[in-house]
């Protein structure tokens, strides 16, 4: 199992973790998202460790930005 946190930029309200955990649970291995909108944090937990690029490319999907 792998874990890592990212911060996306954008999300405002529940509506918004909800696309975000949608899109990024959608990536092969991905176990679990927890979604922290107060703080941006992205929380994904899977098989293996996730390129940067896949997790952004999700985030980007659901209407946000992945913060460097």
């Amino acid at each position: 199992m792998a874990e890592a946190t990212y911060t996306v930029e954008g999300m405002t309200c529940g509506h918004c973790a909800t696309s975000v955990r949608e899109e990024v649970s959608e990536i092969d291995g991905v176990q679990s998202v927890d979604v922290d909108v107060e703080s941006g944090r992205v929380t994904v937990t899977s098989d293996a460790p996730l390129t940067t690029d896949a997790v952004a490319a999700a985030v980007t999907e659901a209407g946000y930005r992945l913060v460097a």
